[in-house]
């Protein structure tokens, strides 16, 4: 079977920016080709052979002009001056040096129906094309006035009988009308002209305010992409793989953020499908599959001076011991349970200039996978930046890539050296001689990331592409100052939780985290317990101070749930928060002060099969961390 090599696309209007920042930053994320939407040109100040020159110049293709729009079905005199229209676009991709035009079906009220008089309108066009040796794609919308299926769309082409004309399919125009994917597979792959992709999130809205504001990339929503895109490869259509996303947020974020995201969404759609439908025609990148996420192997963090001395006081409350100093660094290890933190005080490198930009902070995290060195060639593939990793004679060069924020993310696994990463890496430091009463935390349930609410598709969007993982739905976390948007990635086999908070301003508990907070992304570590109630004890005992929650919060928890007297009093004394799921889990939380760079721990137990993340208790907690930021020792623990 022959194949051709996968043509990446995108459309203009998917991104902010002039004309000139768009094609900047789609040809610097690996883009092949542009579809020029029609009002973007109209806004440029240049010439149409200019605007062909710049795309060439940015090595890109110009894939597709559109749109063309209520062409077909229209009454006299207005089918003559559509056609006169026509000429007039004719002219501008020959200027612009592109073949093919895109004519969506019309949704003019005058346009009459009828699927041989459309067709019709199609062969006449067809034949004014090929005067020129351009071509013609007719779409469907989903809000046509005549034609809004993808089924009907081809019976037009069909019909129309033309070299020239062909079929352009679009994900969203299908799947937001719930057409069954499988309907294209009878649909000869060289009558598709074009396939441009979007996902959306499932909101029961007008079908055409929906697909303006609410589109996102491939894998960020909710529709079916992967049946959609798998029945079109069965097709054998091998053109351009184009993205055509209308979304308010993308509007108004970084050309350059969303073009990769764009891009990475791209080859997890085409690497997906590869590996489900074995008879595409189109040659995709070869990348690893997608990677099982299995611990979280360490968290580091870049300190110096009082910072330094303030977070190890910290650890040594958590019931966390120093048990080894590294090789070569300024690093030291603190070890509980299966978990592993690192401070961090070398005077330069990545850490430090994390620590000088922001002071102390989660600087690097190390995750531990079924296979590191695939992890990580795979997250090159999808378009993450590798990290250089200097490392000392002897010691262990560990693959990285550059996570959110300006962090670093490591990737380690089960192999000979890199399970070993302690030993190898690090001198083990004799006992303290008193340590702190062991507090029984096990392991790392969540790491808590905070970004702002447009950078949350793209990270959502990394995290699911990489590794084999679910995501909860988004959930609106209710801060005084505003919402705090939350969503979930969870890995499938019970390895470690990462959560995604969208900061939309800077007043909420998140979003002054970003301004006035660290560079890191991580907000807050959550760390699993099997006996909280135990742990709160032993944490006393080592002066953790808790985060003090209002008696009113215990008090109506006692009475909406029903709890014995006994078991309200210890949650009330302990300043411990508690979710029910339906089903009879249970979930146990206890937070720590909020420290002055943004950052706390919390302490967790989960039983009886809860499987959330406690989000009812957001406000509470939230509430009662702004209430400690106005005391004048809101540091200490």
């Amino acid at each position: 079977m022959k194949t051709a090599p996968l043509k990446t696309s995108i459309a203009t209007v998917s991104i902010a920016g002039t004309l000139k920042e768009k094609l900047a930053a789609i040809a610097a994320a690996g883009f092949d080709g542009i579809e020029i939407f029609e009002n973007d040109f109209l806004a440029f100040d240049g010439s149409p052979r200019e605007v062909g020159a710049m795309a060439r110049d940015h090595g890109l293709e110009i894939t597709l002009f559109q749109p063309f729009r209520d062409f077909e079905g229209m009454p006299e005199p207005h089918r003559t001056r559509a056609f006169d229209r026509a000429e007039r676009k004719f002219d501008l991709m020959e200027d612009l040096g592109t073949d093919l035009v895109l004519v969506c079906s019309s949704v003019s009220p005058i346009a009459l129906g009828g699927i041989d008089r459309i067709a019709e309108d199609f062969h006449a066009l067809g034949e004014q094309a090929a005067q020129r040796g351009l071509r013609v794609g007719y779409e469907a919308l989903a809000w046509g006035r005549h034609i809004n299926d993808h089924r009907d769309a081809w019976e037009v082409v069909r019909r129309a009988n033309h070299p020239n004309v062909g079929l352009i399919l679009d994900s969203f125009h299908s799947l937001s009308r719930k057409i069954e994917s499988d309907t294209i597979r009878a649909i000869p792959g060289d009558k598709i002209f074009f396939l441009q992709l979007a996902d959306a999130p499932l909101i029961d809205m007008d079908l055409l305010y929906w697909s303006r504001h609410f589109r996102t990339m491939p894998g960020e929503g909710d529709l079916p992409v992967v049946d959609f895109m798998r029945a079109v490869a069965a097709t054998g259509y091998g053109g351009p793989v184009s993205l055509e996303i209308f979304n308010d947020q993308f509007r108004g974020g970084s050309p350059q953020a969303i073009s990769v995201d764009g891009h990475r969404s791209l080859m997890w759609l085409m690497d997906t499908v590869r590996r489900e439908e074995p008879d595409i025609r189109i040659e995709v990148p070869a990348m690893p599959g997608p990677r099982t996420l299995e611990a979280v192997e360490f968290v580091e963090f870049a300190t110096d001076g009082q910072g330094a001395l303030d977070l190890e006081e910290d650890l040594v409350r958590f019931g966390f011991t120093r048990t080894a100093r590294h090789r070569s660094k300024a690093v030291t290890l603190w070890h509980q349970g299966e978990m592993s933190i690192l401070v961090n005080r070398e005077a330069t490198g990545h850490a430090r200039a994390a620590f000088e930009a922001h002071g102390t902070t989660v600087c690097d995290i190390g995750l531990r996978v079924d296979d590191a060195r695939a992890t990580f060639d795979r997250a090159v593939a999808l378009g993450a930046q590798g990290a250089e990793n200097p490392a000392g004679p002897g010691e262990l060069a560990i693959p990285a890539i550059q996570g959110l924020r300006g962090g670093l993310i490591h990737f380690l696994d089960g192999s000979p050296e890199l399970s070993r990463f302690r030993e190898i890496d690090f001198l083990p430091l004799a006992p303290s001689p008193s340590p702190p009463r062991p507090v029984g935390l096990v392991r790392v349930d969540h790491l808590a990331q905070t970004m702002t609410a447009e950078d949350m598709p793209g990270w959502v969007l990394f995290y699911t592409t990489l590794f084999k993982t679910r995501k909860t739905p988004v959930m609106d976390v209710v801060d005084p100052a505003g919402l705090i948007r939350s969503q979930a990635i969870e890995s499938l086999g019970g390895g470690p939780r990462i959560t995604l908070n969208g900061a939309e301003n800077r007043r909420t508990v998140a979003g002054r985290f970003l301004v006035e907070g660290p560079g890191s992304s991580i907000q807050h570590l959550a760390l699993l317990t099997d006996d909280l109630f135990a742990s709160a004890e032993a944490l006393r005992e080592n002066g953790f101070r808790p985060l003090e929650i209002s008696r009113n919060y215990h008090d109506d928890l006692e009475a909406r749930l029903g709890l014995e007297p006994t078991l309200g009093d210890r949650l009330r004394q302990g300043h411990i928060l508690l979710d029910q799921s339906g089903g009879g889990g249970r979930y146990l939380q206890l937070y720590g002060p909020t420290r002055g760079d943004g950052f706390f721990f919390e302490i967790v137990e989960r039983s009886g099969g809860y499987d959330g993340y406690g989000a009812p208790n957001a406000p509470f907690r939230i509430a009662a961390q702004k209430r400690r930021a106005r005391e004048p020792d809101a540091r200490k623990a």
